[in-house]
């Protein structure tokens, strides 16, 4: 007689690591890039930043005197790349936290990104607290020994499992927003948006492309579909979670080259790698691990195994039957 068995996967491969770098290296570049007197400056109506009010007194930058500023920006630079770099997830996963939320609390310019970045991470170490691994590049330690998972292990996987699916919802709840919220506005629907973005003096396309892009912000054609494509990109990524995985790896080069082409017509890079880092966490399977990210001898050790995964509900079709699972799929943990 068959018994059915519940499974959750190991969150633990390196889709998620690779998430981790993308959200560190956006704040360090942040960090890096901007001088101490333009991320805490006074604002007209608000006051000099860091405010240190409420929850935000606990930042990094409210528990230093403001001549320490430059030190302490350069020392979360420091931790950040360590971040970046995949070394002890588990030891850097709540500083990496901490840093994100000191930067968006504290930093007078601070836009969605720097948002979307706290968000994540403060999700993301959920994930990792539980990742015992020396590094977020190598494979999960349990889907490769085959040796038997323990009940601490099962719950950080649960955990880790968990976090993850908010951050999905998060990031499909987000292009929801972003694309119902513009189709009320007259020049959303027209077609013209664009038009005034692109010569928007602060987000306005740079000098260098112009004699690229005017051909297009200037034909009706061309701004049309430059207006109502982005539309289109947000509501499909919306929709992710309900198409099956072979369709969300459709998506994940088409999110990634649409938020390179904000980060390099608008500026906005430190958004585009926090958005990034959403698409892998909302496109890829649950602990999925991509093979080109894999070290060497990890990468042949999984691929000369034999593949014991089953997909997860929310990332196979129902109607159609998924294939068996690749050597980078992550393995089901039974409970």
């Amino acid at each position: 007689m068959l018994t059915r068995t519940r499974s959750i996967p190991l969150p633990w491969g390196n889709a998620y690591g690779l998430a981790r770098t993308l959200l560190a290296l956006g704040t360090a570049g942040t960090l890096v890039f901007s001088s101490t007197a333009t991320l805490f400056r006074p604002v007209v109506t608000i006051g000099e930043y860091p405010l240190c009010q409420g929850m935000t007194a606990g930042g990094a930058f409210c528990l230093v005197p403001r001549g320490q500023f430059d030190l302490t920006r350069w020392l979360c630079v420091a931790v950040l790349l360590v971040v970046a770099s995949g070394w002890r997830p588990r030891i850097t996963a709540l500083p990496h936290a901490y840093i994100s939320f000191s930067v968006f609390s504290g930093i007078a310019i601070g836009d969605g990104g720097d948002q979307i970045t706290w968000i994540l991470s403060l999700l993301l170490a959920l994930v990792a607290l539980g990742d015992g691994r020396r590094w977020h590049w190598q494979p999960p330690e349990d889907s490769t020994a085959g040796e038997p998972t323990t009940r601490a292990t099962r719950g950080w996987a649960l955990l880790g499992t968990s976090a993850w699916t908010i951050a999905r919802l998060q990031m499909a709840f987000l292009y929801f927003q972003a694309s119902v919220a513009k189709l009320p506005h007259t020049e959303w629907a027209d077609g013209s948006a664009m038009y005034y973005w692109a010569n928007n003096s602060s987000f306005g396309f740079p000098e260098w492309l112009r004699p690229l892009t005017d051909p297009v912000v200037y034909s009706p054609v061309g701004i049309a579909a430059l207006t109502w494509l982005p539309v289109a990109v947000e509501l499909a990524l919306s929709a992710a979670l309900l198409m099956p995985q072979r369709r969300r790896w459709v998506l994940l080069p088409l999110g990634i080259a649409f938020h390179l082409g904000i980060a390099v017509l608008m500026g906005l890079w430190s958004f585009a790698f926090a958005m990034w880092a959403g698409l892998f966490l909302l496109l890829t399977p649950i602990g999925h691990s991509l093979p080109l990210l894999m070290p060497g001898r990890s990468r042949k050790r999984t691929e000369g195994t034999t593949p014991g995964a089953s997909a997860t509900p929310n990332d196979s079709s129902p109607a159609t039957p998924e294939p068996a699972a690749s050597p980078s799929s992550p393995r089901p943990l039974v409970s």
